[in-house]
């Protein structure tokens, strides 16, 4: 425990505490946005941000919270397009489905990617946000965290009635959130029109063994080391999974938090956006984010 501390007290000093910051868009919605659209709310950036910089971005806020279990962590938010809501007739938005990151722990939590869900929503999507419980978390860690997400994703049902287009569905995740991600779109039945990993964890096995400080709090996500736990770390881990057959892997060759190593098996899949960092594709200013867009617009063509 003193060790896992150590670990949670060195991650908050190098990333820096959460912020609430809640300003909303005052732009019109339009069409699904590629690499040629800018964002009103997000001026260009160079490559490479710092978690920082994500925290500082001006954000909407979600239009509705759905609940997915009992436990104040099991819910998801909704983001509309601006001007939609249930009550409004609009045409149906293709709907992301978004885990986010963080090492899986409970320091880091879903606030930090309100600009990413925002800008989404300006570029012409519905996003359905999971939190989760995570390490730190009564019933987080392995499996209980990707049970959240598989009873998350079980109910999207709840959005019936709302302007999201249920027939068009990706599923996306960032760095911890995107191992998820991967995991979940392998799994039977989803109806899922693609998956996309942002700077993903493919190979837990392998990251675990890792010193950086998000590899060294795997062992805690997954209750015990790999030589400990090999049969869990196994079931964990997306290598390990046959995938959906529309999945890419979208990571910066700058990333140090997951080495760019964890895609690189994966030519077919894996998109690298030079110089981007890891917190790049969480923010819409960058040239990684609009490489995220175009990406997500080509699955659902």
């Amino acid at each position: 425990m003193r060790k896992l501390t150590i670990i949670i007290a060195l991650l908050s000093a190098t990333i820096g505490k959460h912020h609430a910051l809640a300003a909303e868009s005052q732009t019109k919605p339009f069409a699904l946005a590629t690499t040629e659209t800018s964002l009103a709310c997000y001026l260009p950036t160079e490559s490479n941000v710092p978690y920082s910089a994500v925290l500082k971005l001006k954000t909407g806020q979600p239009s509705e919270i759905i609940p997915y279990g009992d436990d104040p962590l099991q819910f998801a938010e909704l983001w509309l397009p601006q001007q939609s809501s249930k009550q409004q007739l609009a045409p149906p938005a293709p709907l992301v489905v978004f885990i986010h990151g963080g090492c899986w722990l409970n320091q880091f939590d879903i606030q930090h990617t309100h600009a990413f869900s925002t800008a989404l929503t300006e570029a012409g999507y519905a996003v359905f946000s999971i939190e989760y419980r995570r390490t730190g978390d009564v019933g987080g860690g392995w499996p209980g965290s990707y049970d959240d997400i598989k009873a998350a994703l079980a109910a999207r049902n709840k959005l019936i009635g709302f302007p999201v287009d249920l027939s068009r569905v990706v599923l996306t995740g960032h760095s911890a959130g995107g191992h998820l991600a991967l995991l979940a779109g392998s799994e039977p039945n989803m109806n899922l029109s693609a998956v996309i990993g942002l700077a993903a964890i493919v190979n837990i096995e392998d990251y675990s063994i890792g010193e950086n400080s998000c590899q060294t709090a795997t062992p805690a996500f997954m209750g015990g080391h790999l030589e400990q736990r090999a049969e869990a770390y196994r079931a964990a881990n997306p290598a390990n999974r046959k995938w959906h057959p529309i999945t890419k892997l979208i990571h910066g060759s700058n990333d140090a938090i997951v080495p760019l190593n964890q895609s690189a098996d994966y030519p077919d899949q894996q998109i690298v956006v030079d110089g981007a960092g890891h917190f790049d594709l969480i923010h819409p200013g960058t040239m990684a984010f609009k490489t995220f867009l175009k990406t997500l617009a080509s699955t659902l063509r």
